[in-house]
């Protein structure tokens, strides 16, 4: 079946220039790519996409990482993978969230590490599942950013401007 994921890869990828890596591993699934985009991710948007998180002693630590605060404010980039399987196709190459636990071959276990103070740099970020796929592809990019159509969208009138956004 046919279906989307939503990938990340942290500030720690661009910072660590190894972003064509990560893409290179990630075209092993055959999957297709019908978005990419640069982001400077605000805190509202990282509390957002962390909010189940939100009661963990390590929260802050989280959100300061998807901001780029361990990494001179690098940015990070959203992709998104579409085809049969995206999902499972994409958190199989990612690995398991422990870059010393994930398979070595796995983008966390060949590209991630555990800094000396603990911090898991597992390079990305890819929705567990289609619903949180969903809400994350709204919170981090519009309609006009993904080259098929995933979701449905509506037409609204902004300042003047019609644009796409998401239903």
């Amino acid at each position: 079946m046919k279906n989307f994921a939503l990938v990340i890869i942290k500030p720690e990828g661009l910072y660590r220039s190894i972003v064509g890596d990560v893409l290179n591993k990630f075209s092993e699934t055959g999957l297709e790519i019908v978005a990419m985009r640069l982001i400077e991710a605000s805190r509202p948007q990282v509390t957002e996409h962390y909010k189940q998180l939100q009661h963990q002693p390590f929260f802050e630590g989280v959100i300061n990482h998807l901001m780029g605060k361990y990494h001179e404010g690098a940015r990070a980039v959203v992709i998104v993978y579409y085809g049969n399987d995206a999902i499972r196709k994409c958190r199989k190459m990612a690995g398991a969230t422990n870059p010393e636990e994930a398979d070595p071959t796995s983008i966390r276990g060949s590209l991630g590490r555990v800094t000396t103070n603990g911090v898991f740099e597992n390079v990305v970020h890819v929705s567990s599942d289609s619903e949180e796929a969903k809400r994350e592809l709204r919170l981090w990019l519009s309609p006009d950013d993904v080259y098929v159509t995933l979701m449905p969208t509506k037409r609204v009138k902004m300042n003047g401007i019609v644009k796409r956004v998401w239903k």
